[in-house]
C-alpha cells in the first residue's frame, strides 16, 4: 500500500532564478568532455589517445581495478585533448564532435530483456553501467554483487532544482522500458519515491510492480539517503543501488534502439541568468557559448554544474557534469564586507535569526558564494540535527571521520550516508567545516578498510 512520509526536518532554500517550464533553443556545441572525477571511488585507465577518432558509444576509458566497467563516448568525434591535474590526476578528456564517425549499435533481443545476467552484460559493454551506483559509499555499484532493493527518486527537493515533472512527461515509453528492466537485477523490490501530490505516477505502468512511496517536506526530502533511511535503512553488510529518475530516460532509450544517447534536458538556474528556462543538449557539452548569451554578465561568476550545495564549480571548463540536470550561476564572493555582521542583512540568506531576512520568511535571495568569515572552533551546537533528518547523529559521525575511528564511524551511522545527505549541514555550520569533504575522507576510509 502507498504510504506518505513527512520529513520535519530539513530547509528549502529560496533563491532567485528558478527555471521556467519552457524550453530554449537546443544546445549543440563542437565540444564535449568525460569527467573521471564525476565518478568516485575510480581509478581511469585511457582507452584511446590524444588525436585519435572515436565513435559514439565506444568505449573511452575504464576503471583500473573492474576493467569490465567502461565509460563511453558521448558524441561520435575526435579526442582532442586529455585534460590532467596534480599528480598526472585525469580531469577531462574532451571530444571534438564528428557525426561521421559513426556510432555503436548493440542488438538487443527480447530474450536479453528476461535475462538478469544478460541485462547486465549489455549495460557493461555499453557504458550504462554507471548510472547504477550503491549504498553504502556512493560509488558505481559492483556488477559481481545483487542488491537489497534499488531505490529511485522521482523529484529534486535542491536549490532551483528542475522539475521532474516537466522534463520526464514525454518519456513515458522509455521510463517504463526501464524500469522493468531495472527489477531484474534484484531479488529485492524497486521503490519509487514521488513528491506529495506529483502527477509523475501517473507515468508508471504496471504499478503492483514497485514499492511507491509519497514524501512531503523539506529539501533534502528528495535525496535517496533520506528516502532509504525512512523507507528500509541499510544495516551492516547489506547493499542497495540507486537510479537517478532522469537518467532512466537514457536507459530506456538504449534498450528502445541499442544506441547509447545520453540526451538530457537541462534547467539553467540562478540570479545571474537573464531568463531561467530549460534546453536539450547532451551529457558532457560545453556550455561556453550557450551562457555568453544567456548571463547578465560574464564577469565575476561561479557556474555550478548542478544546485549551489552539492554542485561542480565549473566556472573555468564549462562542461555540463555526466549526471546533471542543473546549471546554476551565482555572483562570485570575492568581496569583504566592512562590519557585515553589524548591518541588519534584510538581503542576507541565513537559517538562524542572525539577520533581519528571517522577517520575511516568503523572501527570495540571491546570495554569492563568500562564507562570511573563516574556519572556527568545532563546537557542538546542534546545527546539524536540526537539518538532518536522517537517523544519525551527524556531529559525532564528523568527529569519528576526522579522528579516523573506524568502530565509531560505524556506530555512528556511516553506511547510512554519502556527501550530499550532509550538504545541508555543511550550509549551516557556524564553524565553517568542509563537510562533504571530510565525509567523503571517511567513505573513501572505509572502503579501503573493508575491502
Amino acid at each position: 500500500m502507498d504510504k506518505t512520509i513527512r520529513i520535519r526536518k530539513g530547509v528549502d532554500i529560496d533563491l532567485k532564478g528558478k527555471a521556467k517550464n519552457q524550453f530554449m533553443a537546443d544546445h549543440n556545441p563542437e565540444l564535449f568532455a568525460l569527467k573521471p572525477i564525476d565518478f568516485f571511488g575510480l581509478v581511469p585507465k585511457l582507452s584511446w589517445k590524444e588525436g585519435e577518432k572515436v565513435k559514439q558509444g565506444e568505449p573511452v576509458f575504464f576503471d583500473k581495478y573492474r576493467p569490465d566497467i567502461v565509460f563511453v563516448a558521448p558524441v561520435a568525434g575526435l579526442i582532442s585533448k586529455v585534460v590532467r591535474g596534480d599528480k598526472r590526476k585525469m580531469l577531462e578528456i574532451i571530444i571534438e564532435k564528428s557525426d561521421e564517425i559513426g556510432k555503436i549499435k548493440h542488438n538487443i533481443s527480447k530474450d536479453d530483456l528476461k535475462n538478469a545476467e544478460a541485462i547486465k552484460k549489455l549495460f557493461l559493454n555499453a557504458g550504462i553501467w554507471p548510472y547504477i551506483k550503491q549504498r553504502p559509499y556512493g560509488i558505481i555499484a559492483n556488477p559481481e554483487t545483487k542488491p537489497r532493493d534499488i531505490f529511485i527518486s522521482m523529484f529534486d527537493s535542491a536549490p532551483l532544482a528542475p522539475d521532474f515533472e516537466f522534463i520526464l512527461n514525454a518519456d513515458k515509453e522509455e521510463i517504463n522500458l526501464a524500469l522493468k528492466t531495472i527489477k531484474l537485477l534484484t531479488d529485492g523490490d524497486v521503490y519509487l519515491s514521488f513528491k506529495k501530490g506529483s502527477r509523475l505516477v501517473d507515468l508508471i505502468e504496471n504499478k503492483e510492480n514497485y514499492k511507491i512511496n509519497y514524501f512531503h517536506g523539506p529539501h533534502p526530502a528528495g535525496l535517496h539517503g533520506v528516502q532509504i533511511n525512512k523507507i528500509k535503512p541499510i544495516n551492516k553488510g547489506e547493499i542497495v543501488w540507486t537510479v537517478n529518475a532522469t537518467d532512466l530516460p537514457i536507459i530506456g532509450s538504449f534498450l528502445k534502439t541499442g544506441i547509447y544517447n545520453p540526451e538530457r534536458t537541462v534547467a539553467l538556474a540562478g540570479s545571474e541568468v537573464k531568463e531561467p528556462a530549460y534546453f536539450k543538449t547532451t551529457a558532457g557539452a560545453d556550455l561556453t557559448q550557450l551562457l555568453k548569451s544567456k548571463l547578465n554578465t560574464d564577469d565575476n561568476l561561479r557556474v555550478i554544474s548542478g544546485n549551489v550545495l552539492t554542485g561542480s564549480n565549473i566556472s573555468h571548463s564549462r562542461f555540463l557534469g555526466f549526471f546533471d540536470n542543473l546549471v546554476t550561476v551565482i555572483p562570485e564572493g570575492n568581496k569583504h564586507e566592512l562590519f557585515g555582521w553589524a548591518l541588519p542583512g534584510f538581503n542576507k540568506l541565513s537559517l538562524t535569526t542572525t539577520f533581519m531576512s528571517k522577517l520575511f520568511p516568503r523572501k527570495k535571495f540571491a546570495p554569492d558564494t563568500n562564507l562570511h568569515g573563516g574556519k572556527r572552533a568545532y563546537v557542538v551546537t546542534g546545527q546539524y540535527e536540526a537539518v538532518c533528518p536522517i537517523d544519525v547523529y551527524p556531529q559525532l559521525l564528523i568527529k569519528a571521520i576526522l579522528a579516523e575511528d573506524i568502530d565509531k564511524m560505524e556506530q555512528m551511522g556511516i553506511y547510512e550516508i554519502i556527501e550530499e545527505d550532509f550538504a545541508l549541514c555543511e550550509f549551516a555550520c557556524t564553524s565553517k567545516m568542509d563537510v562533504q569533504e571530510i565525509v567523503r575522507t571517511g567513505l573513501n576510509l572505509m572502503i579501503k578498510e573493508m575491502s
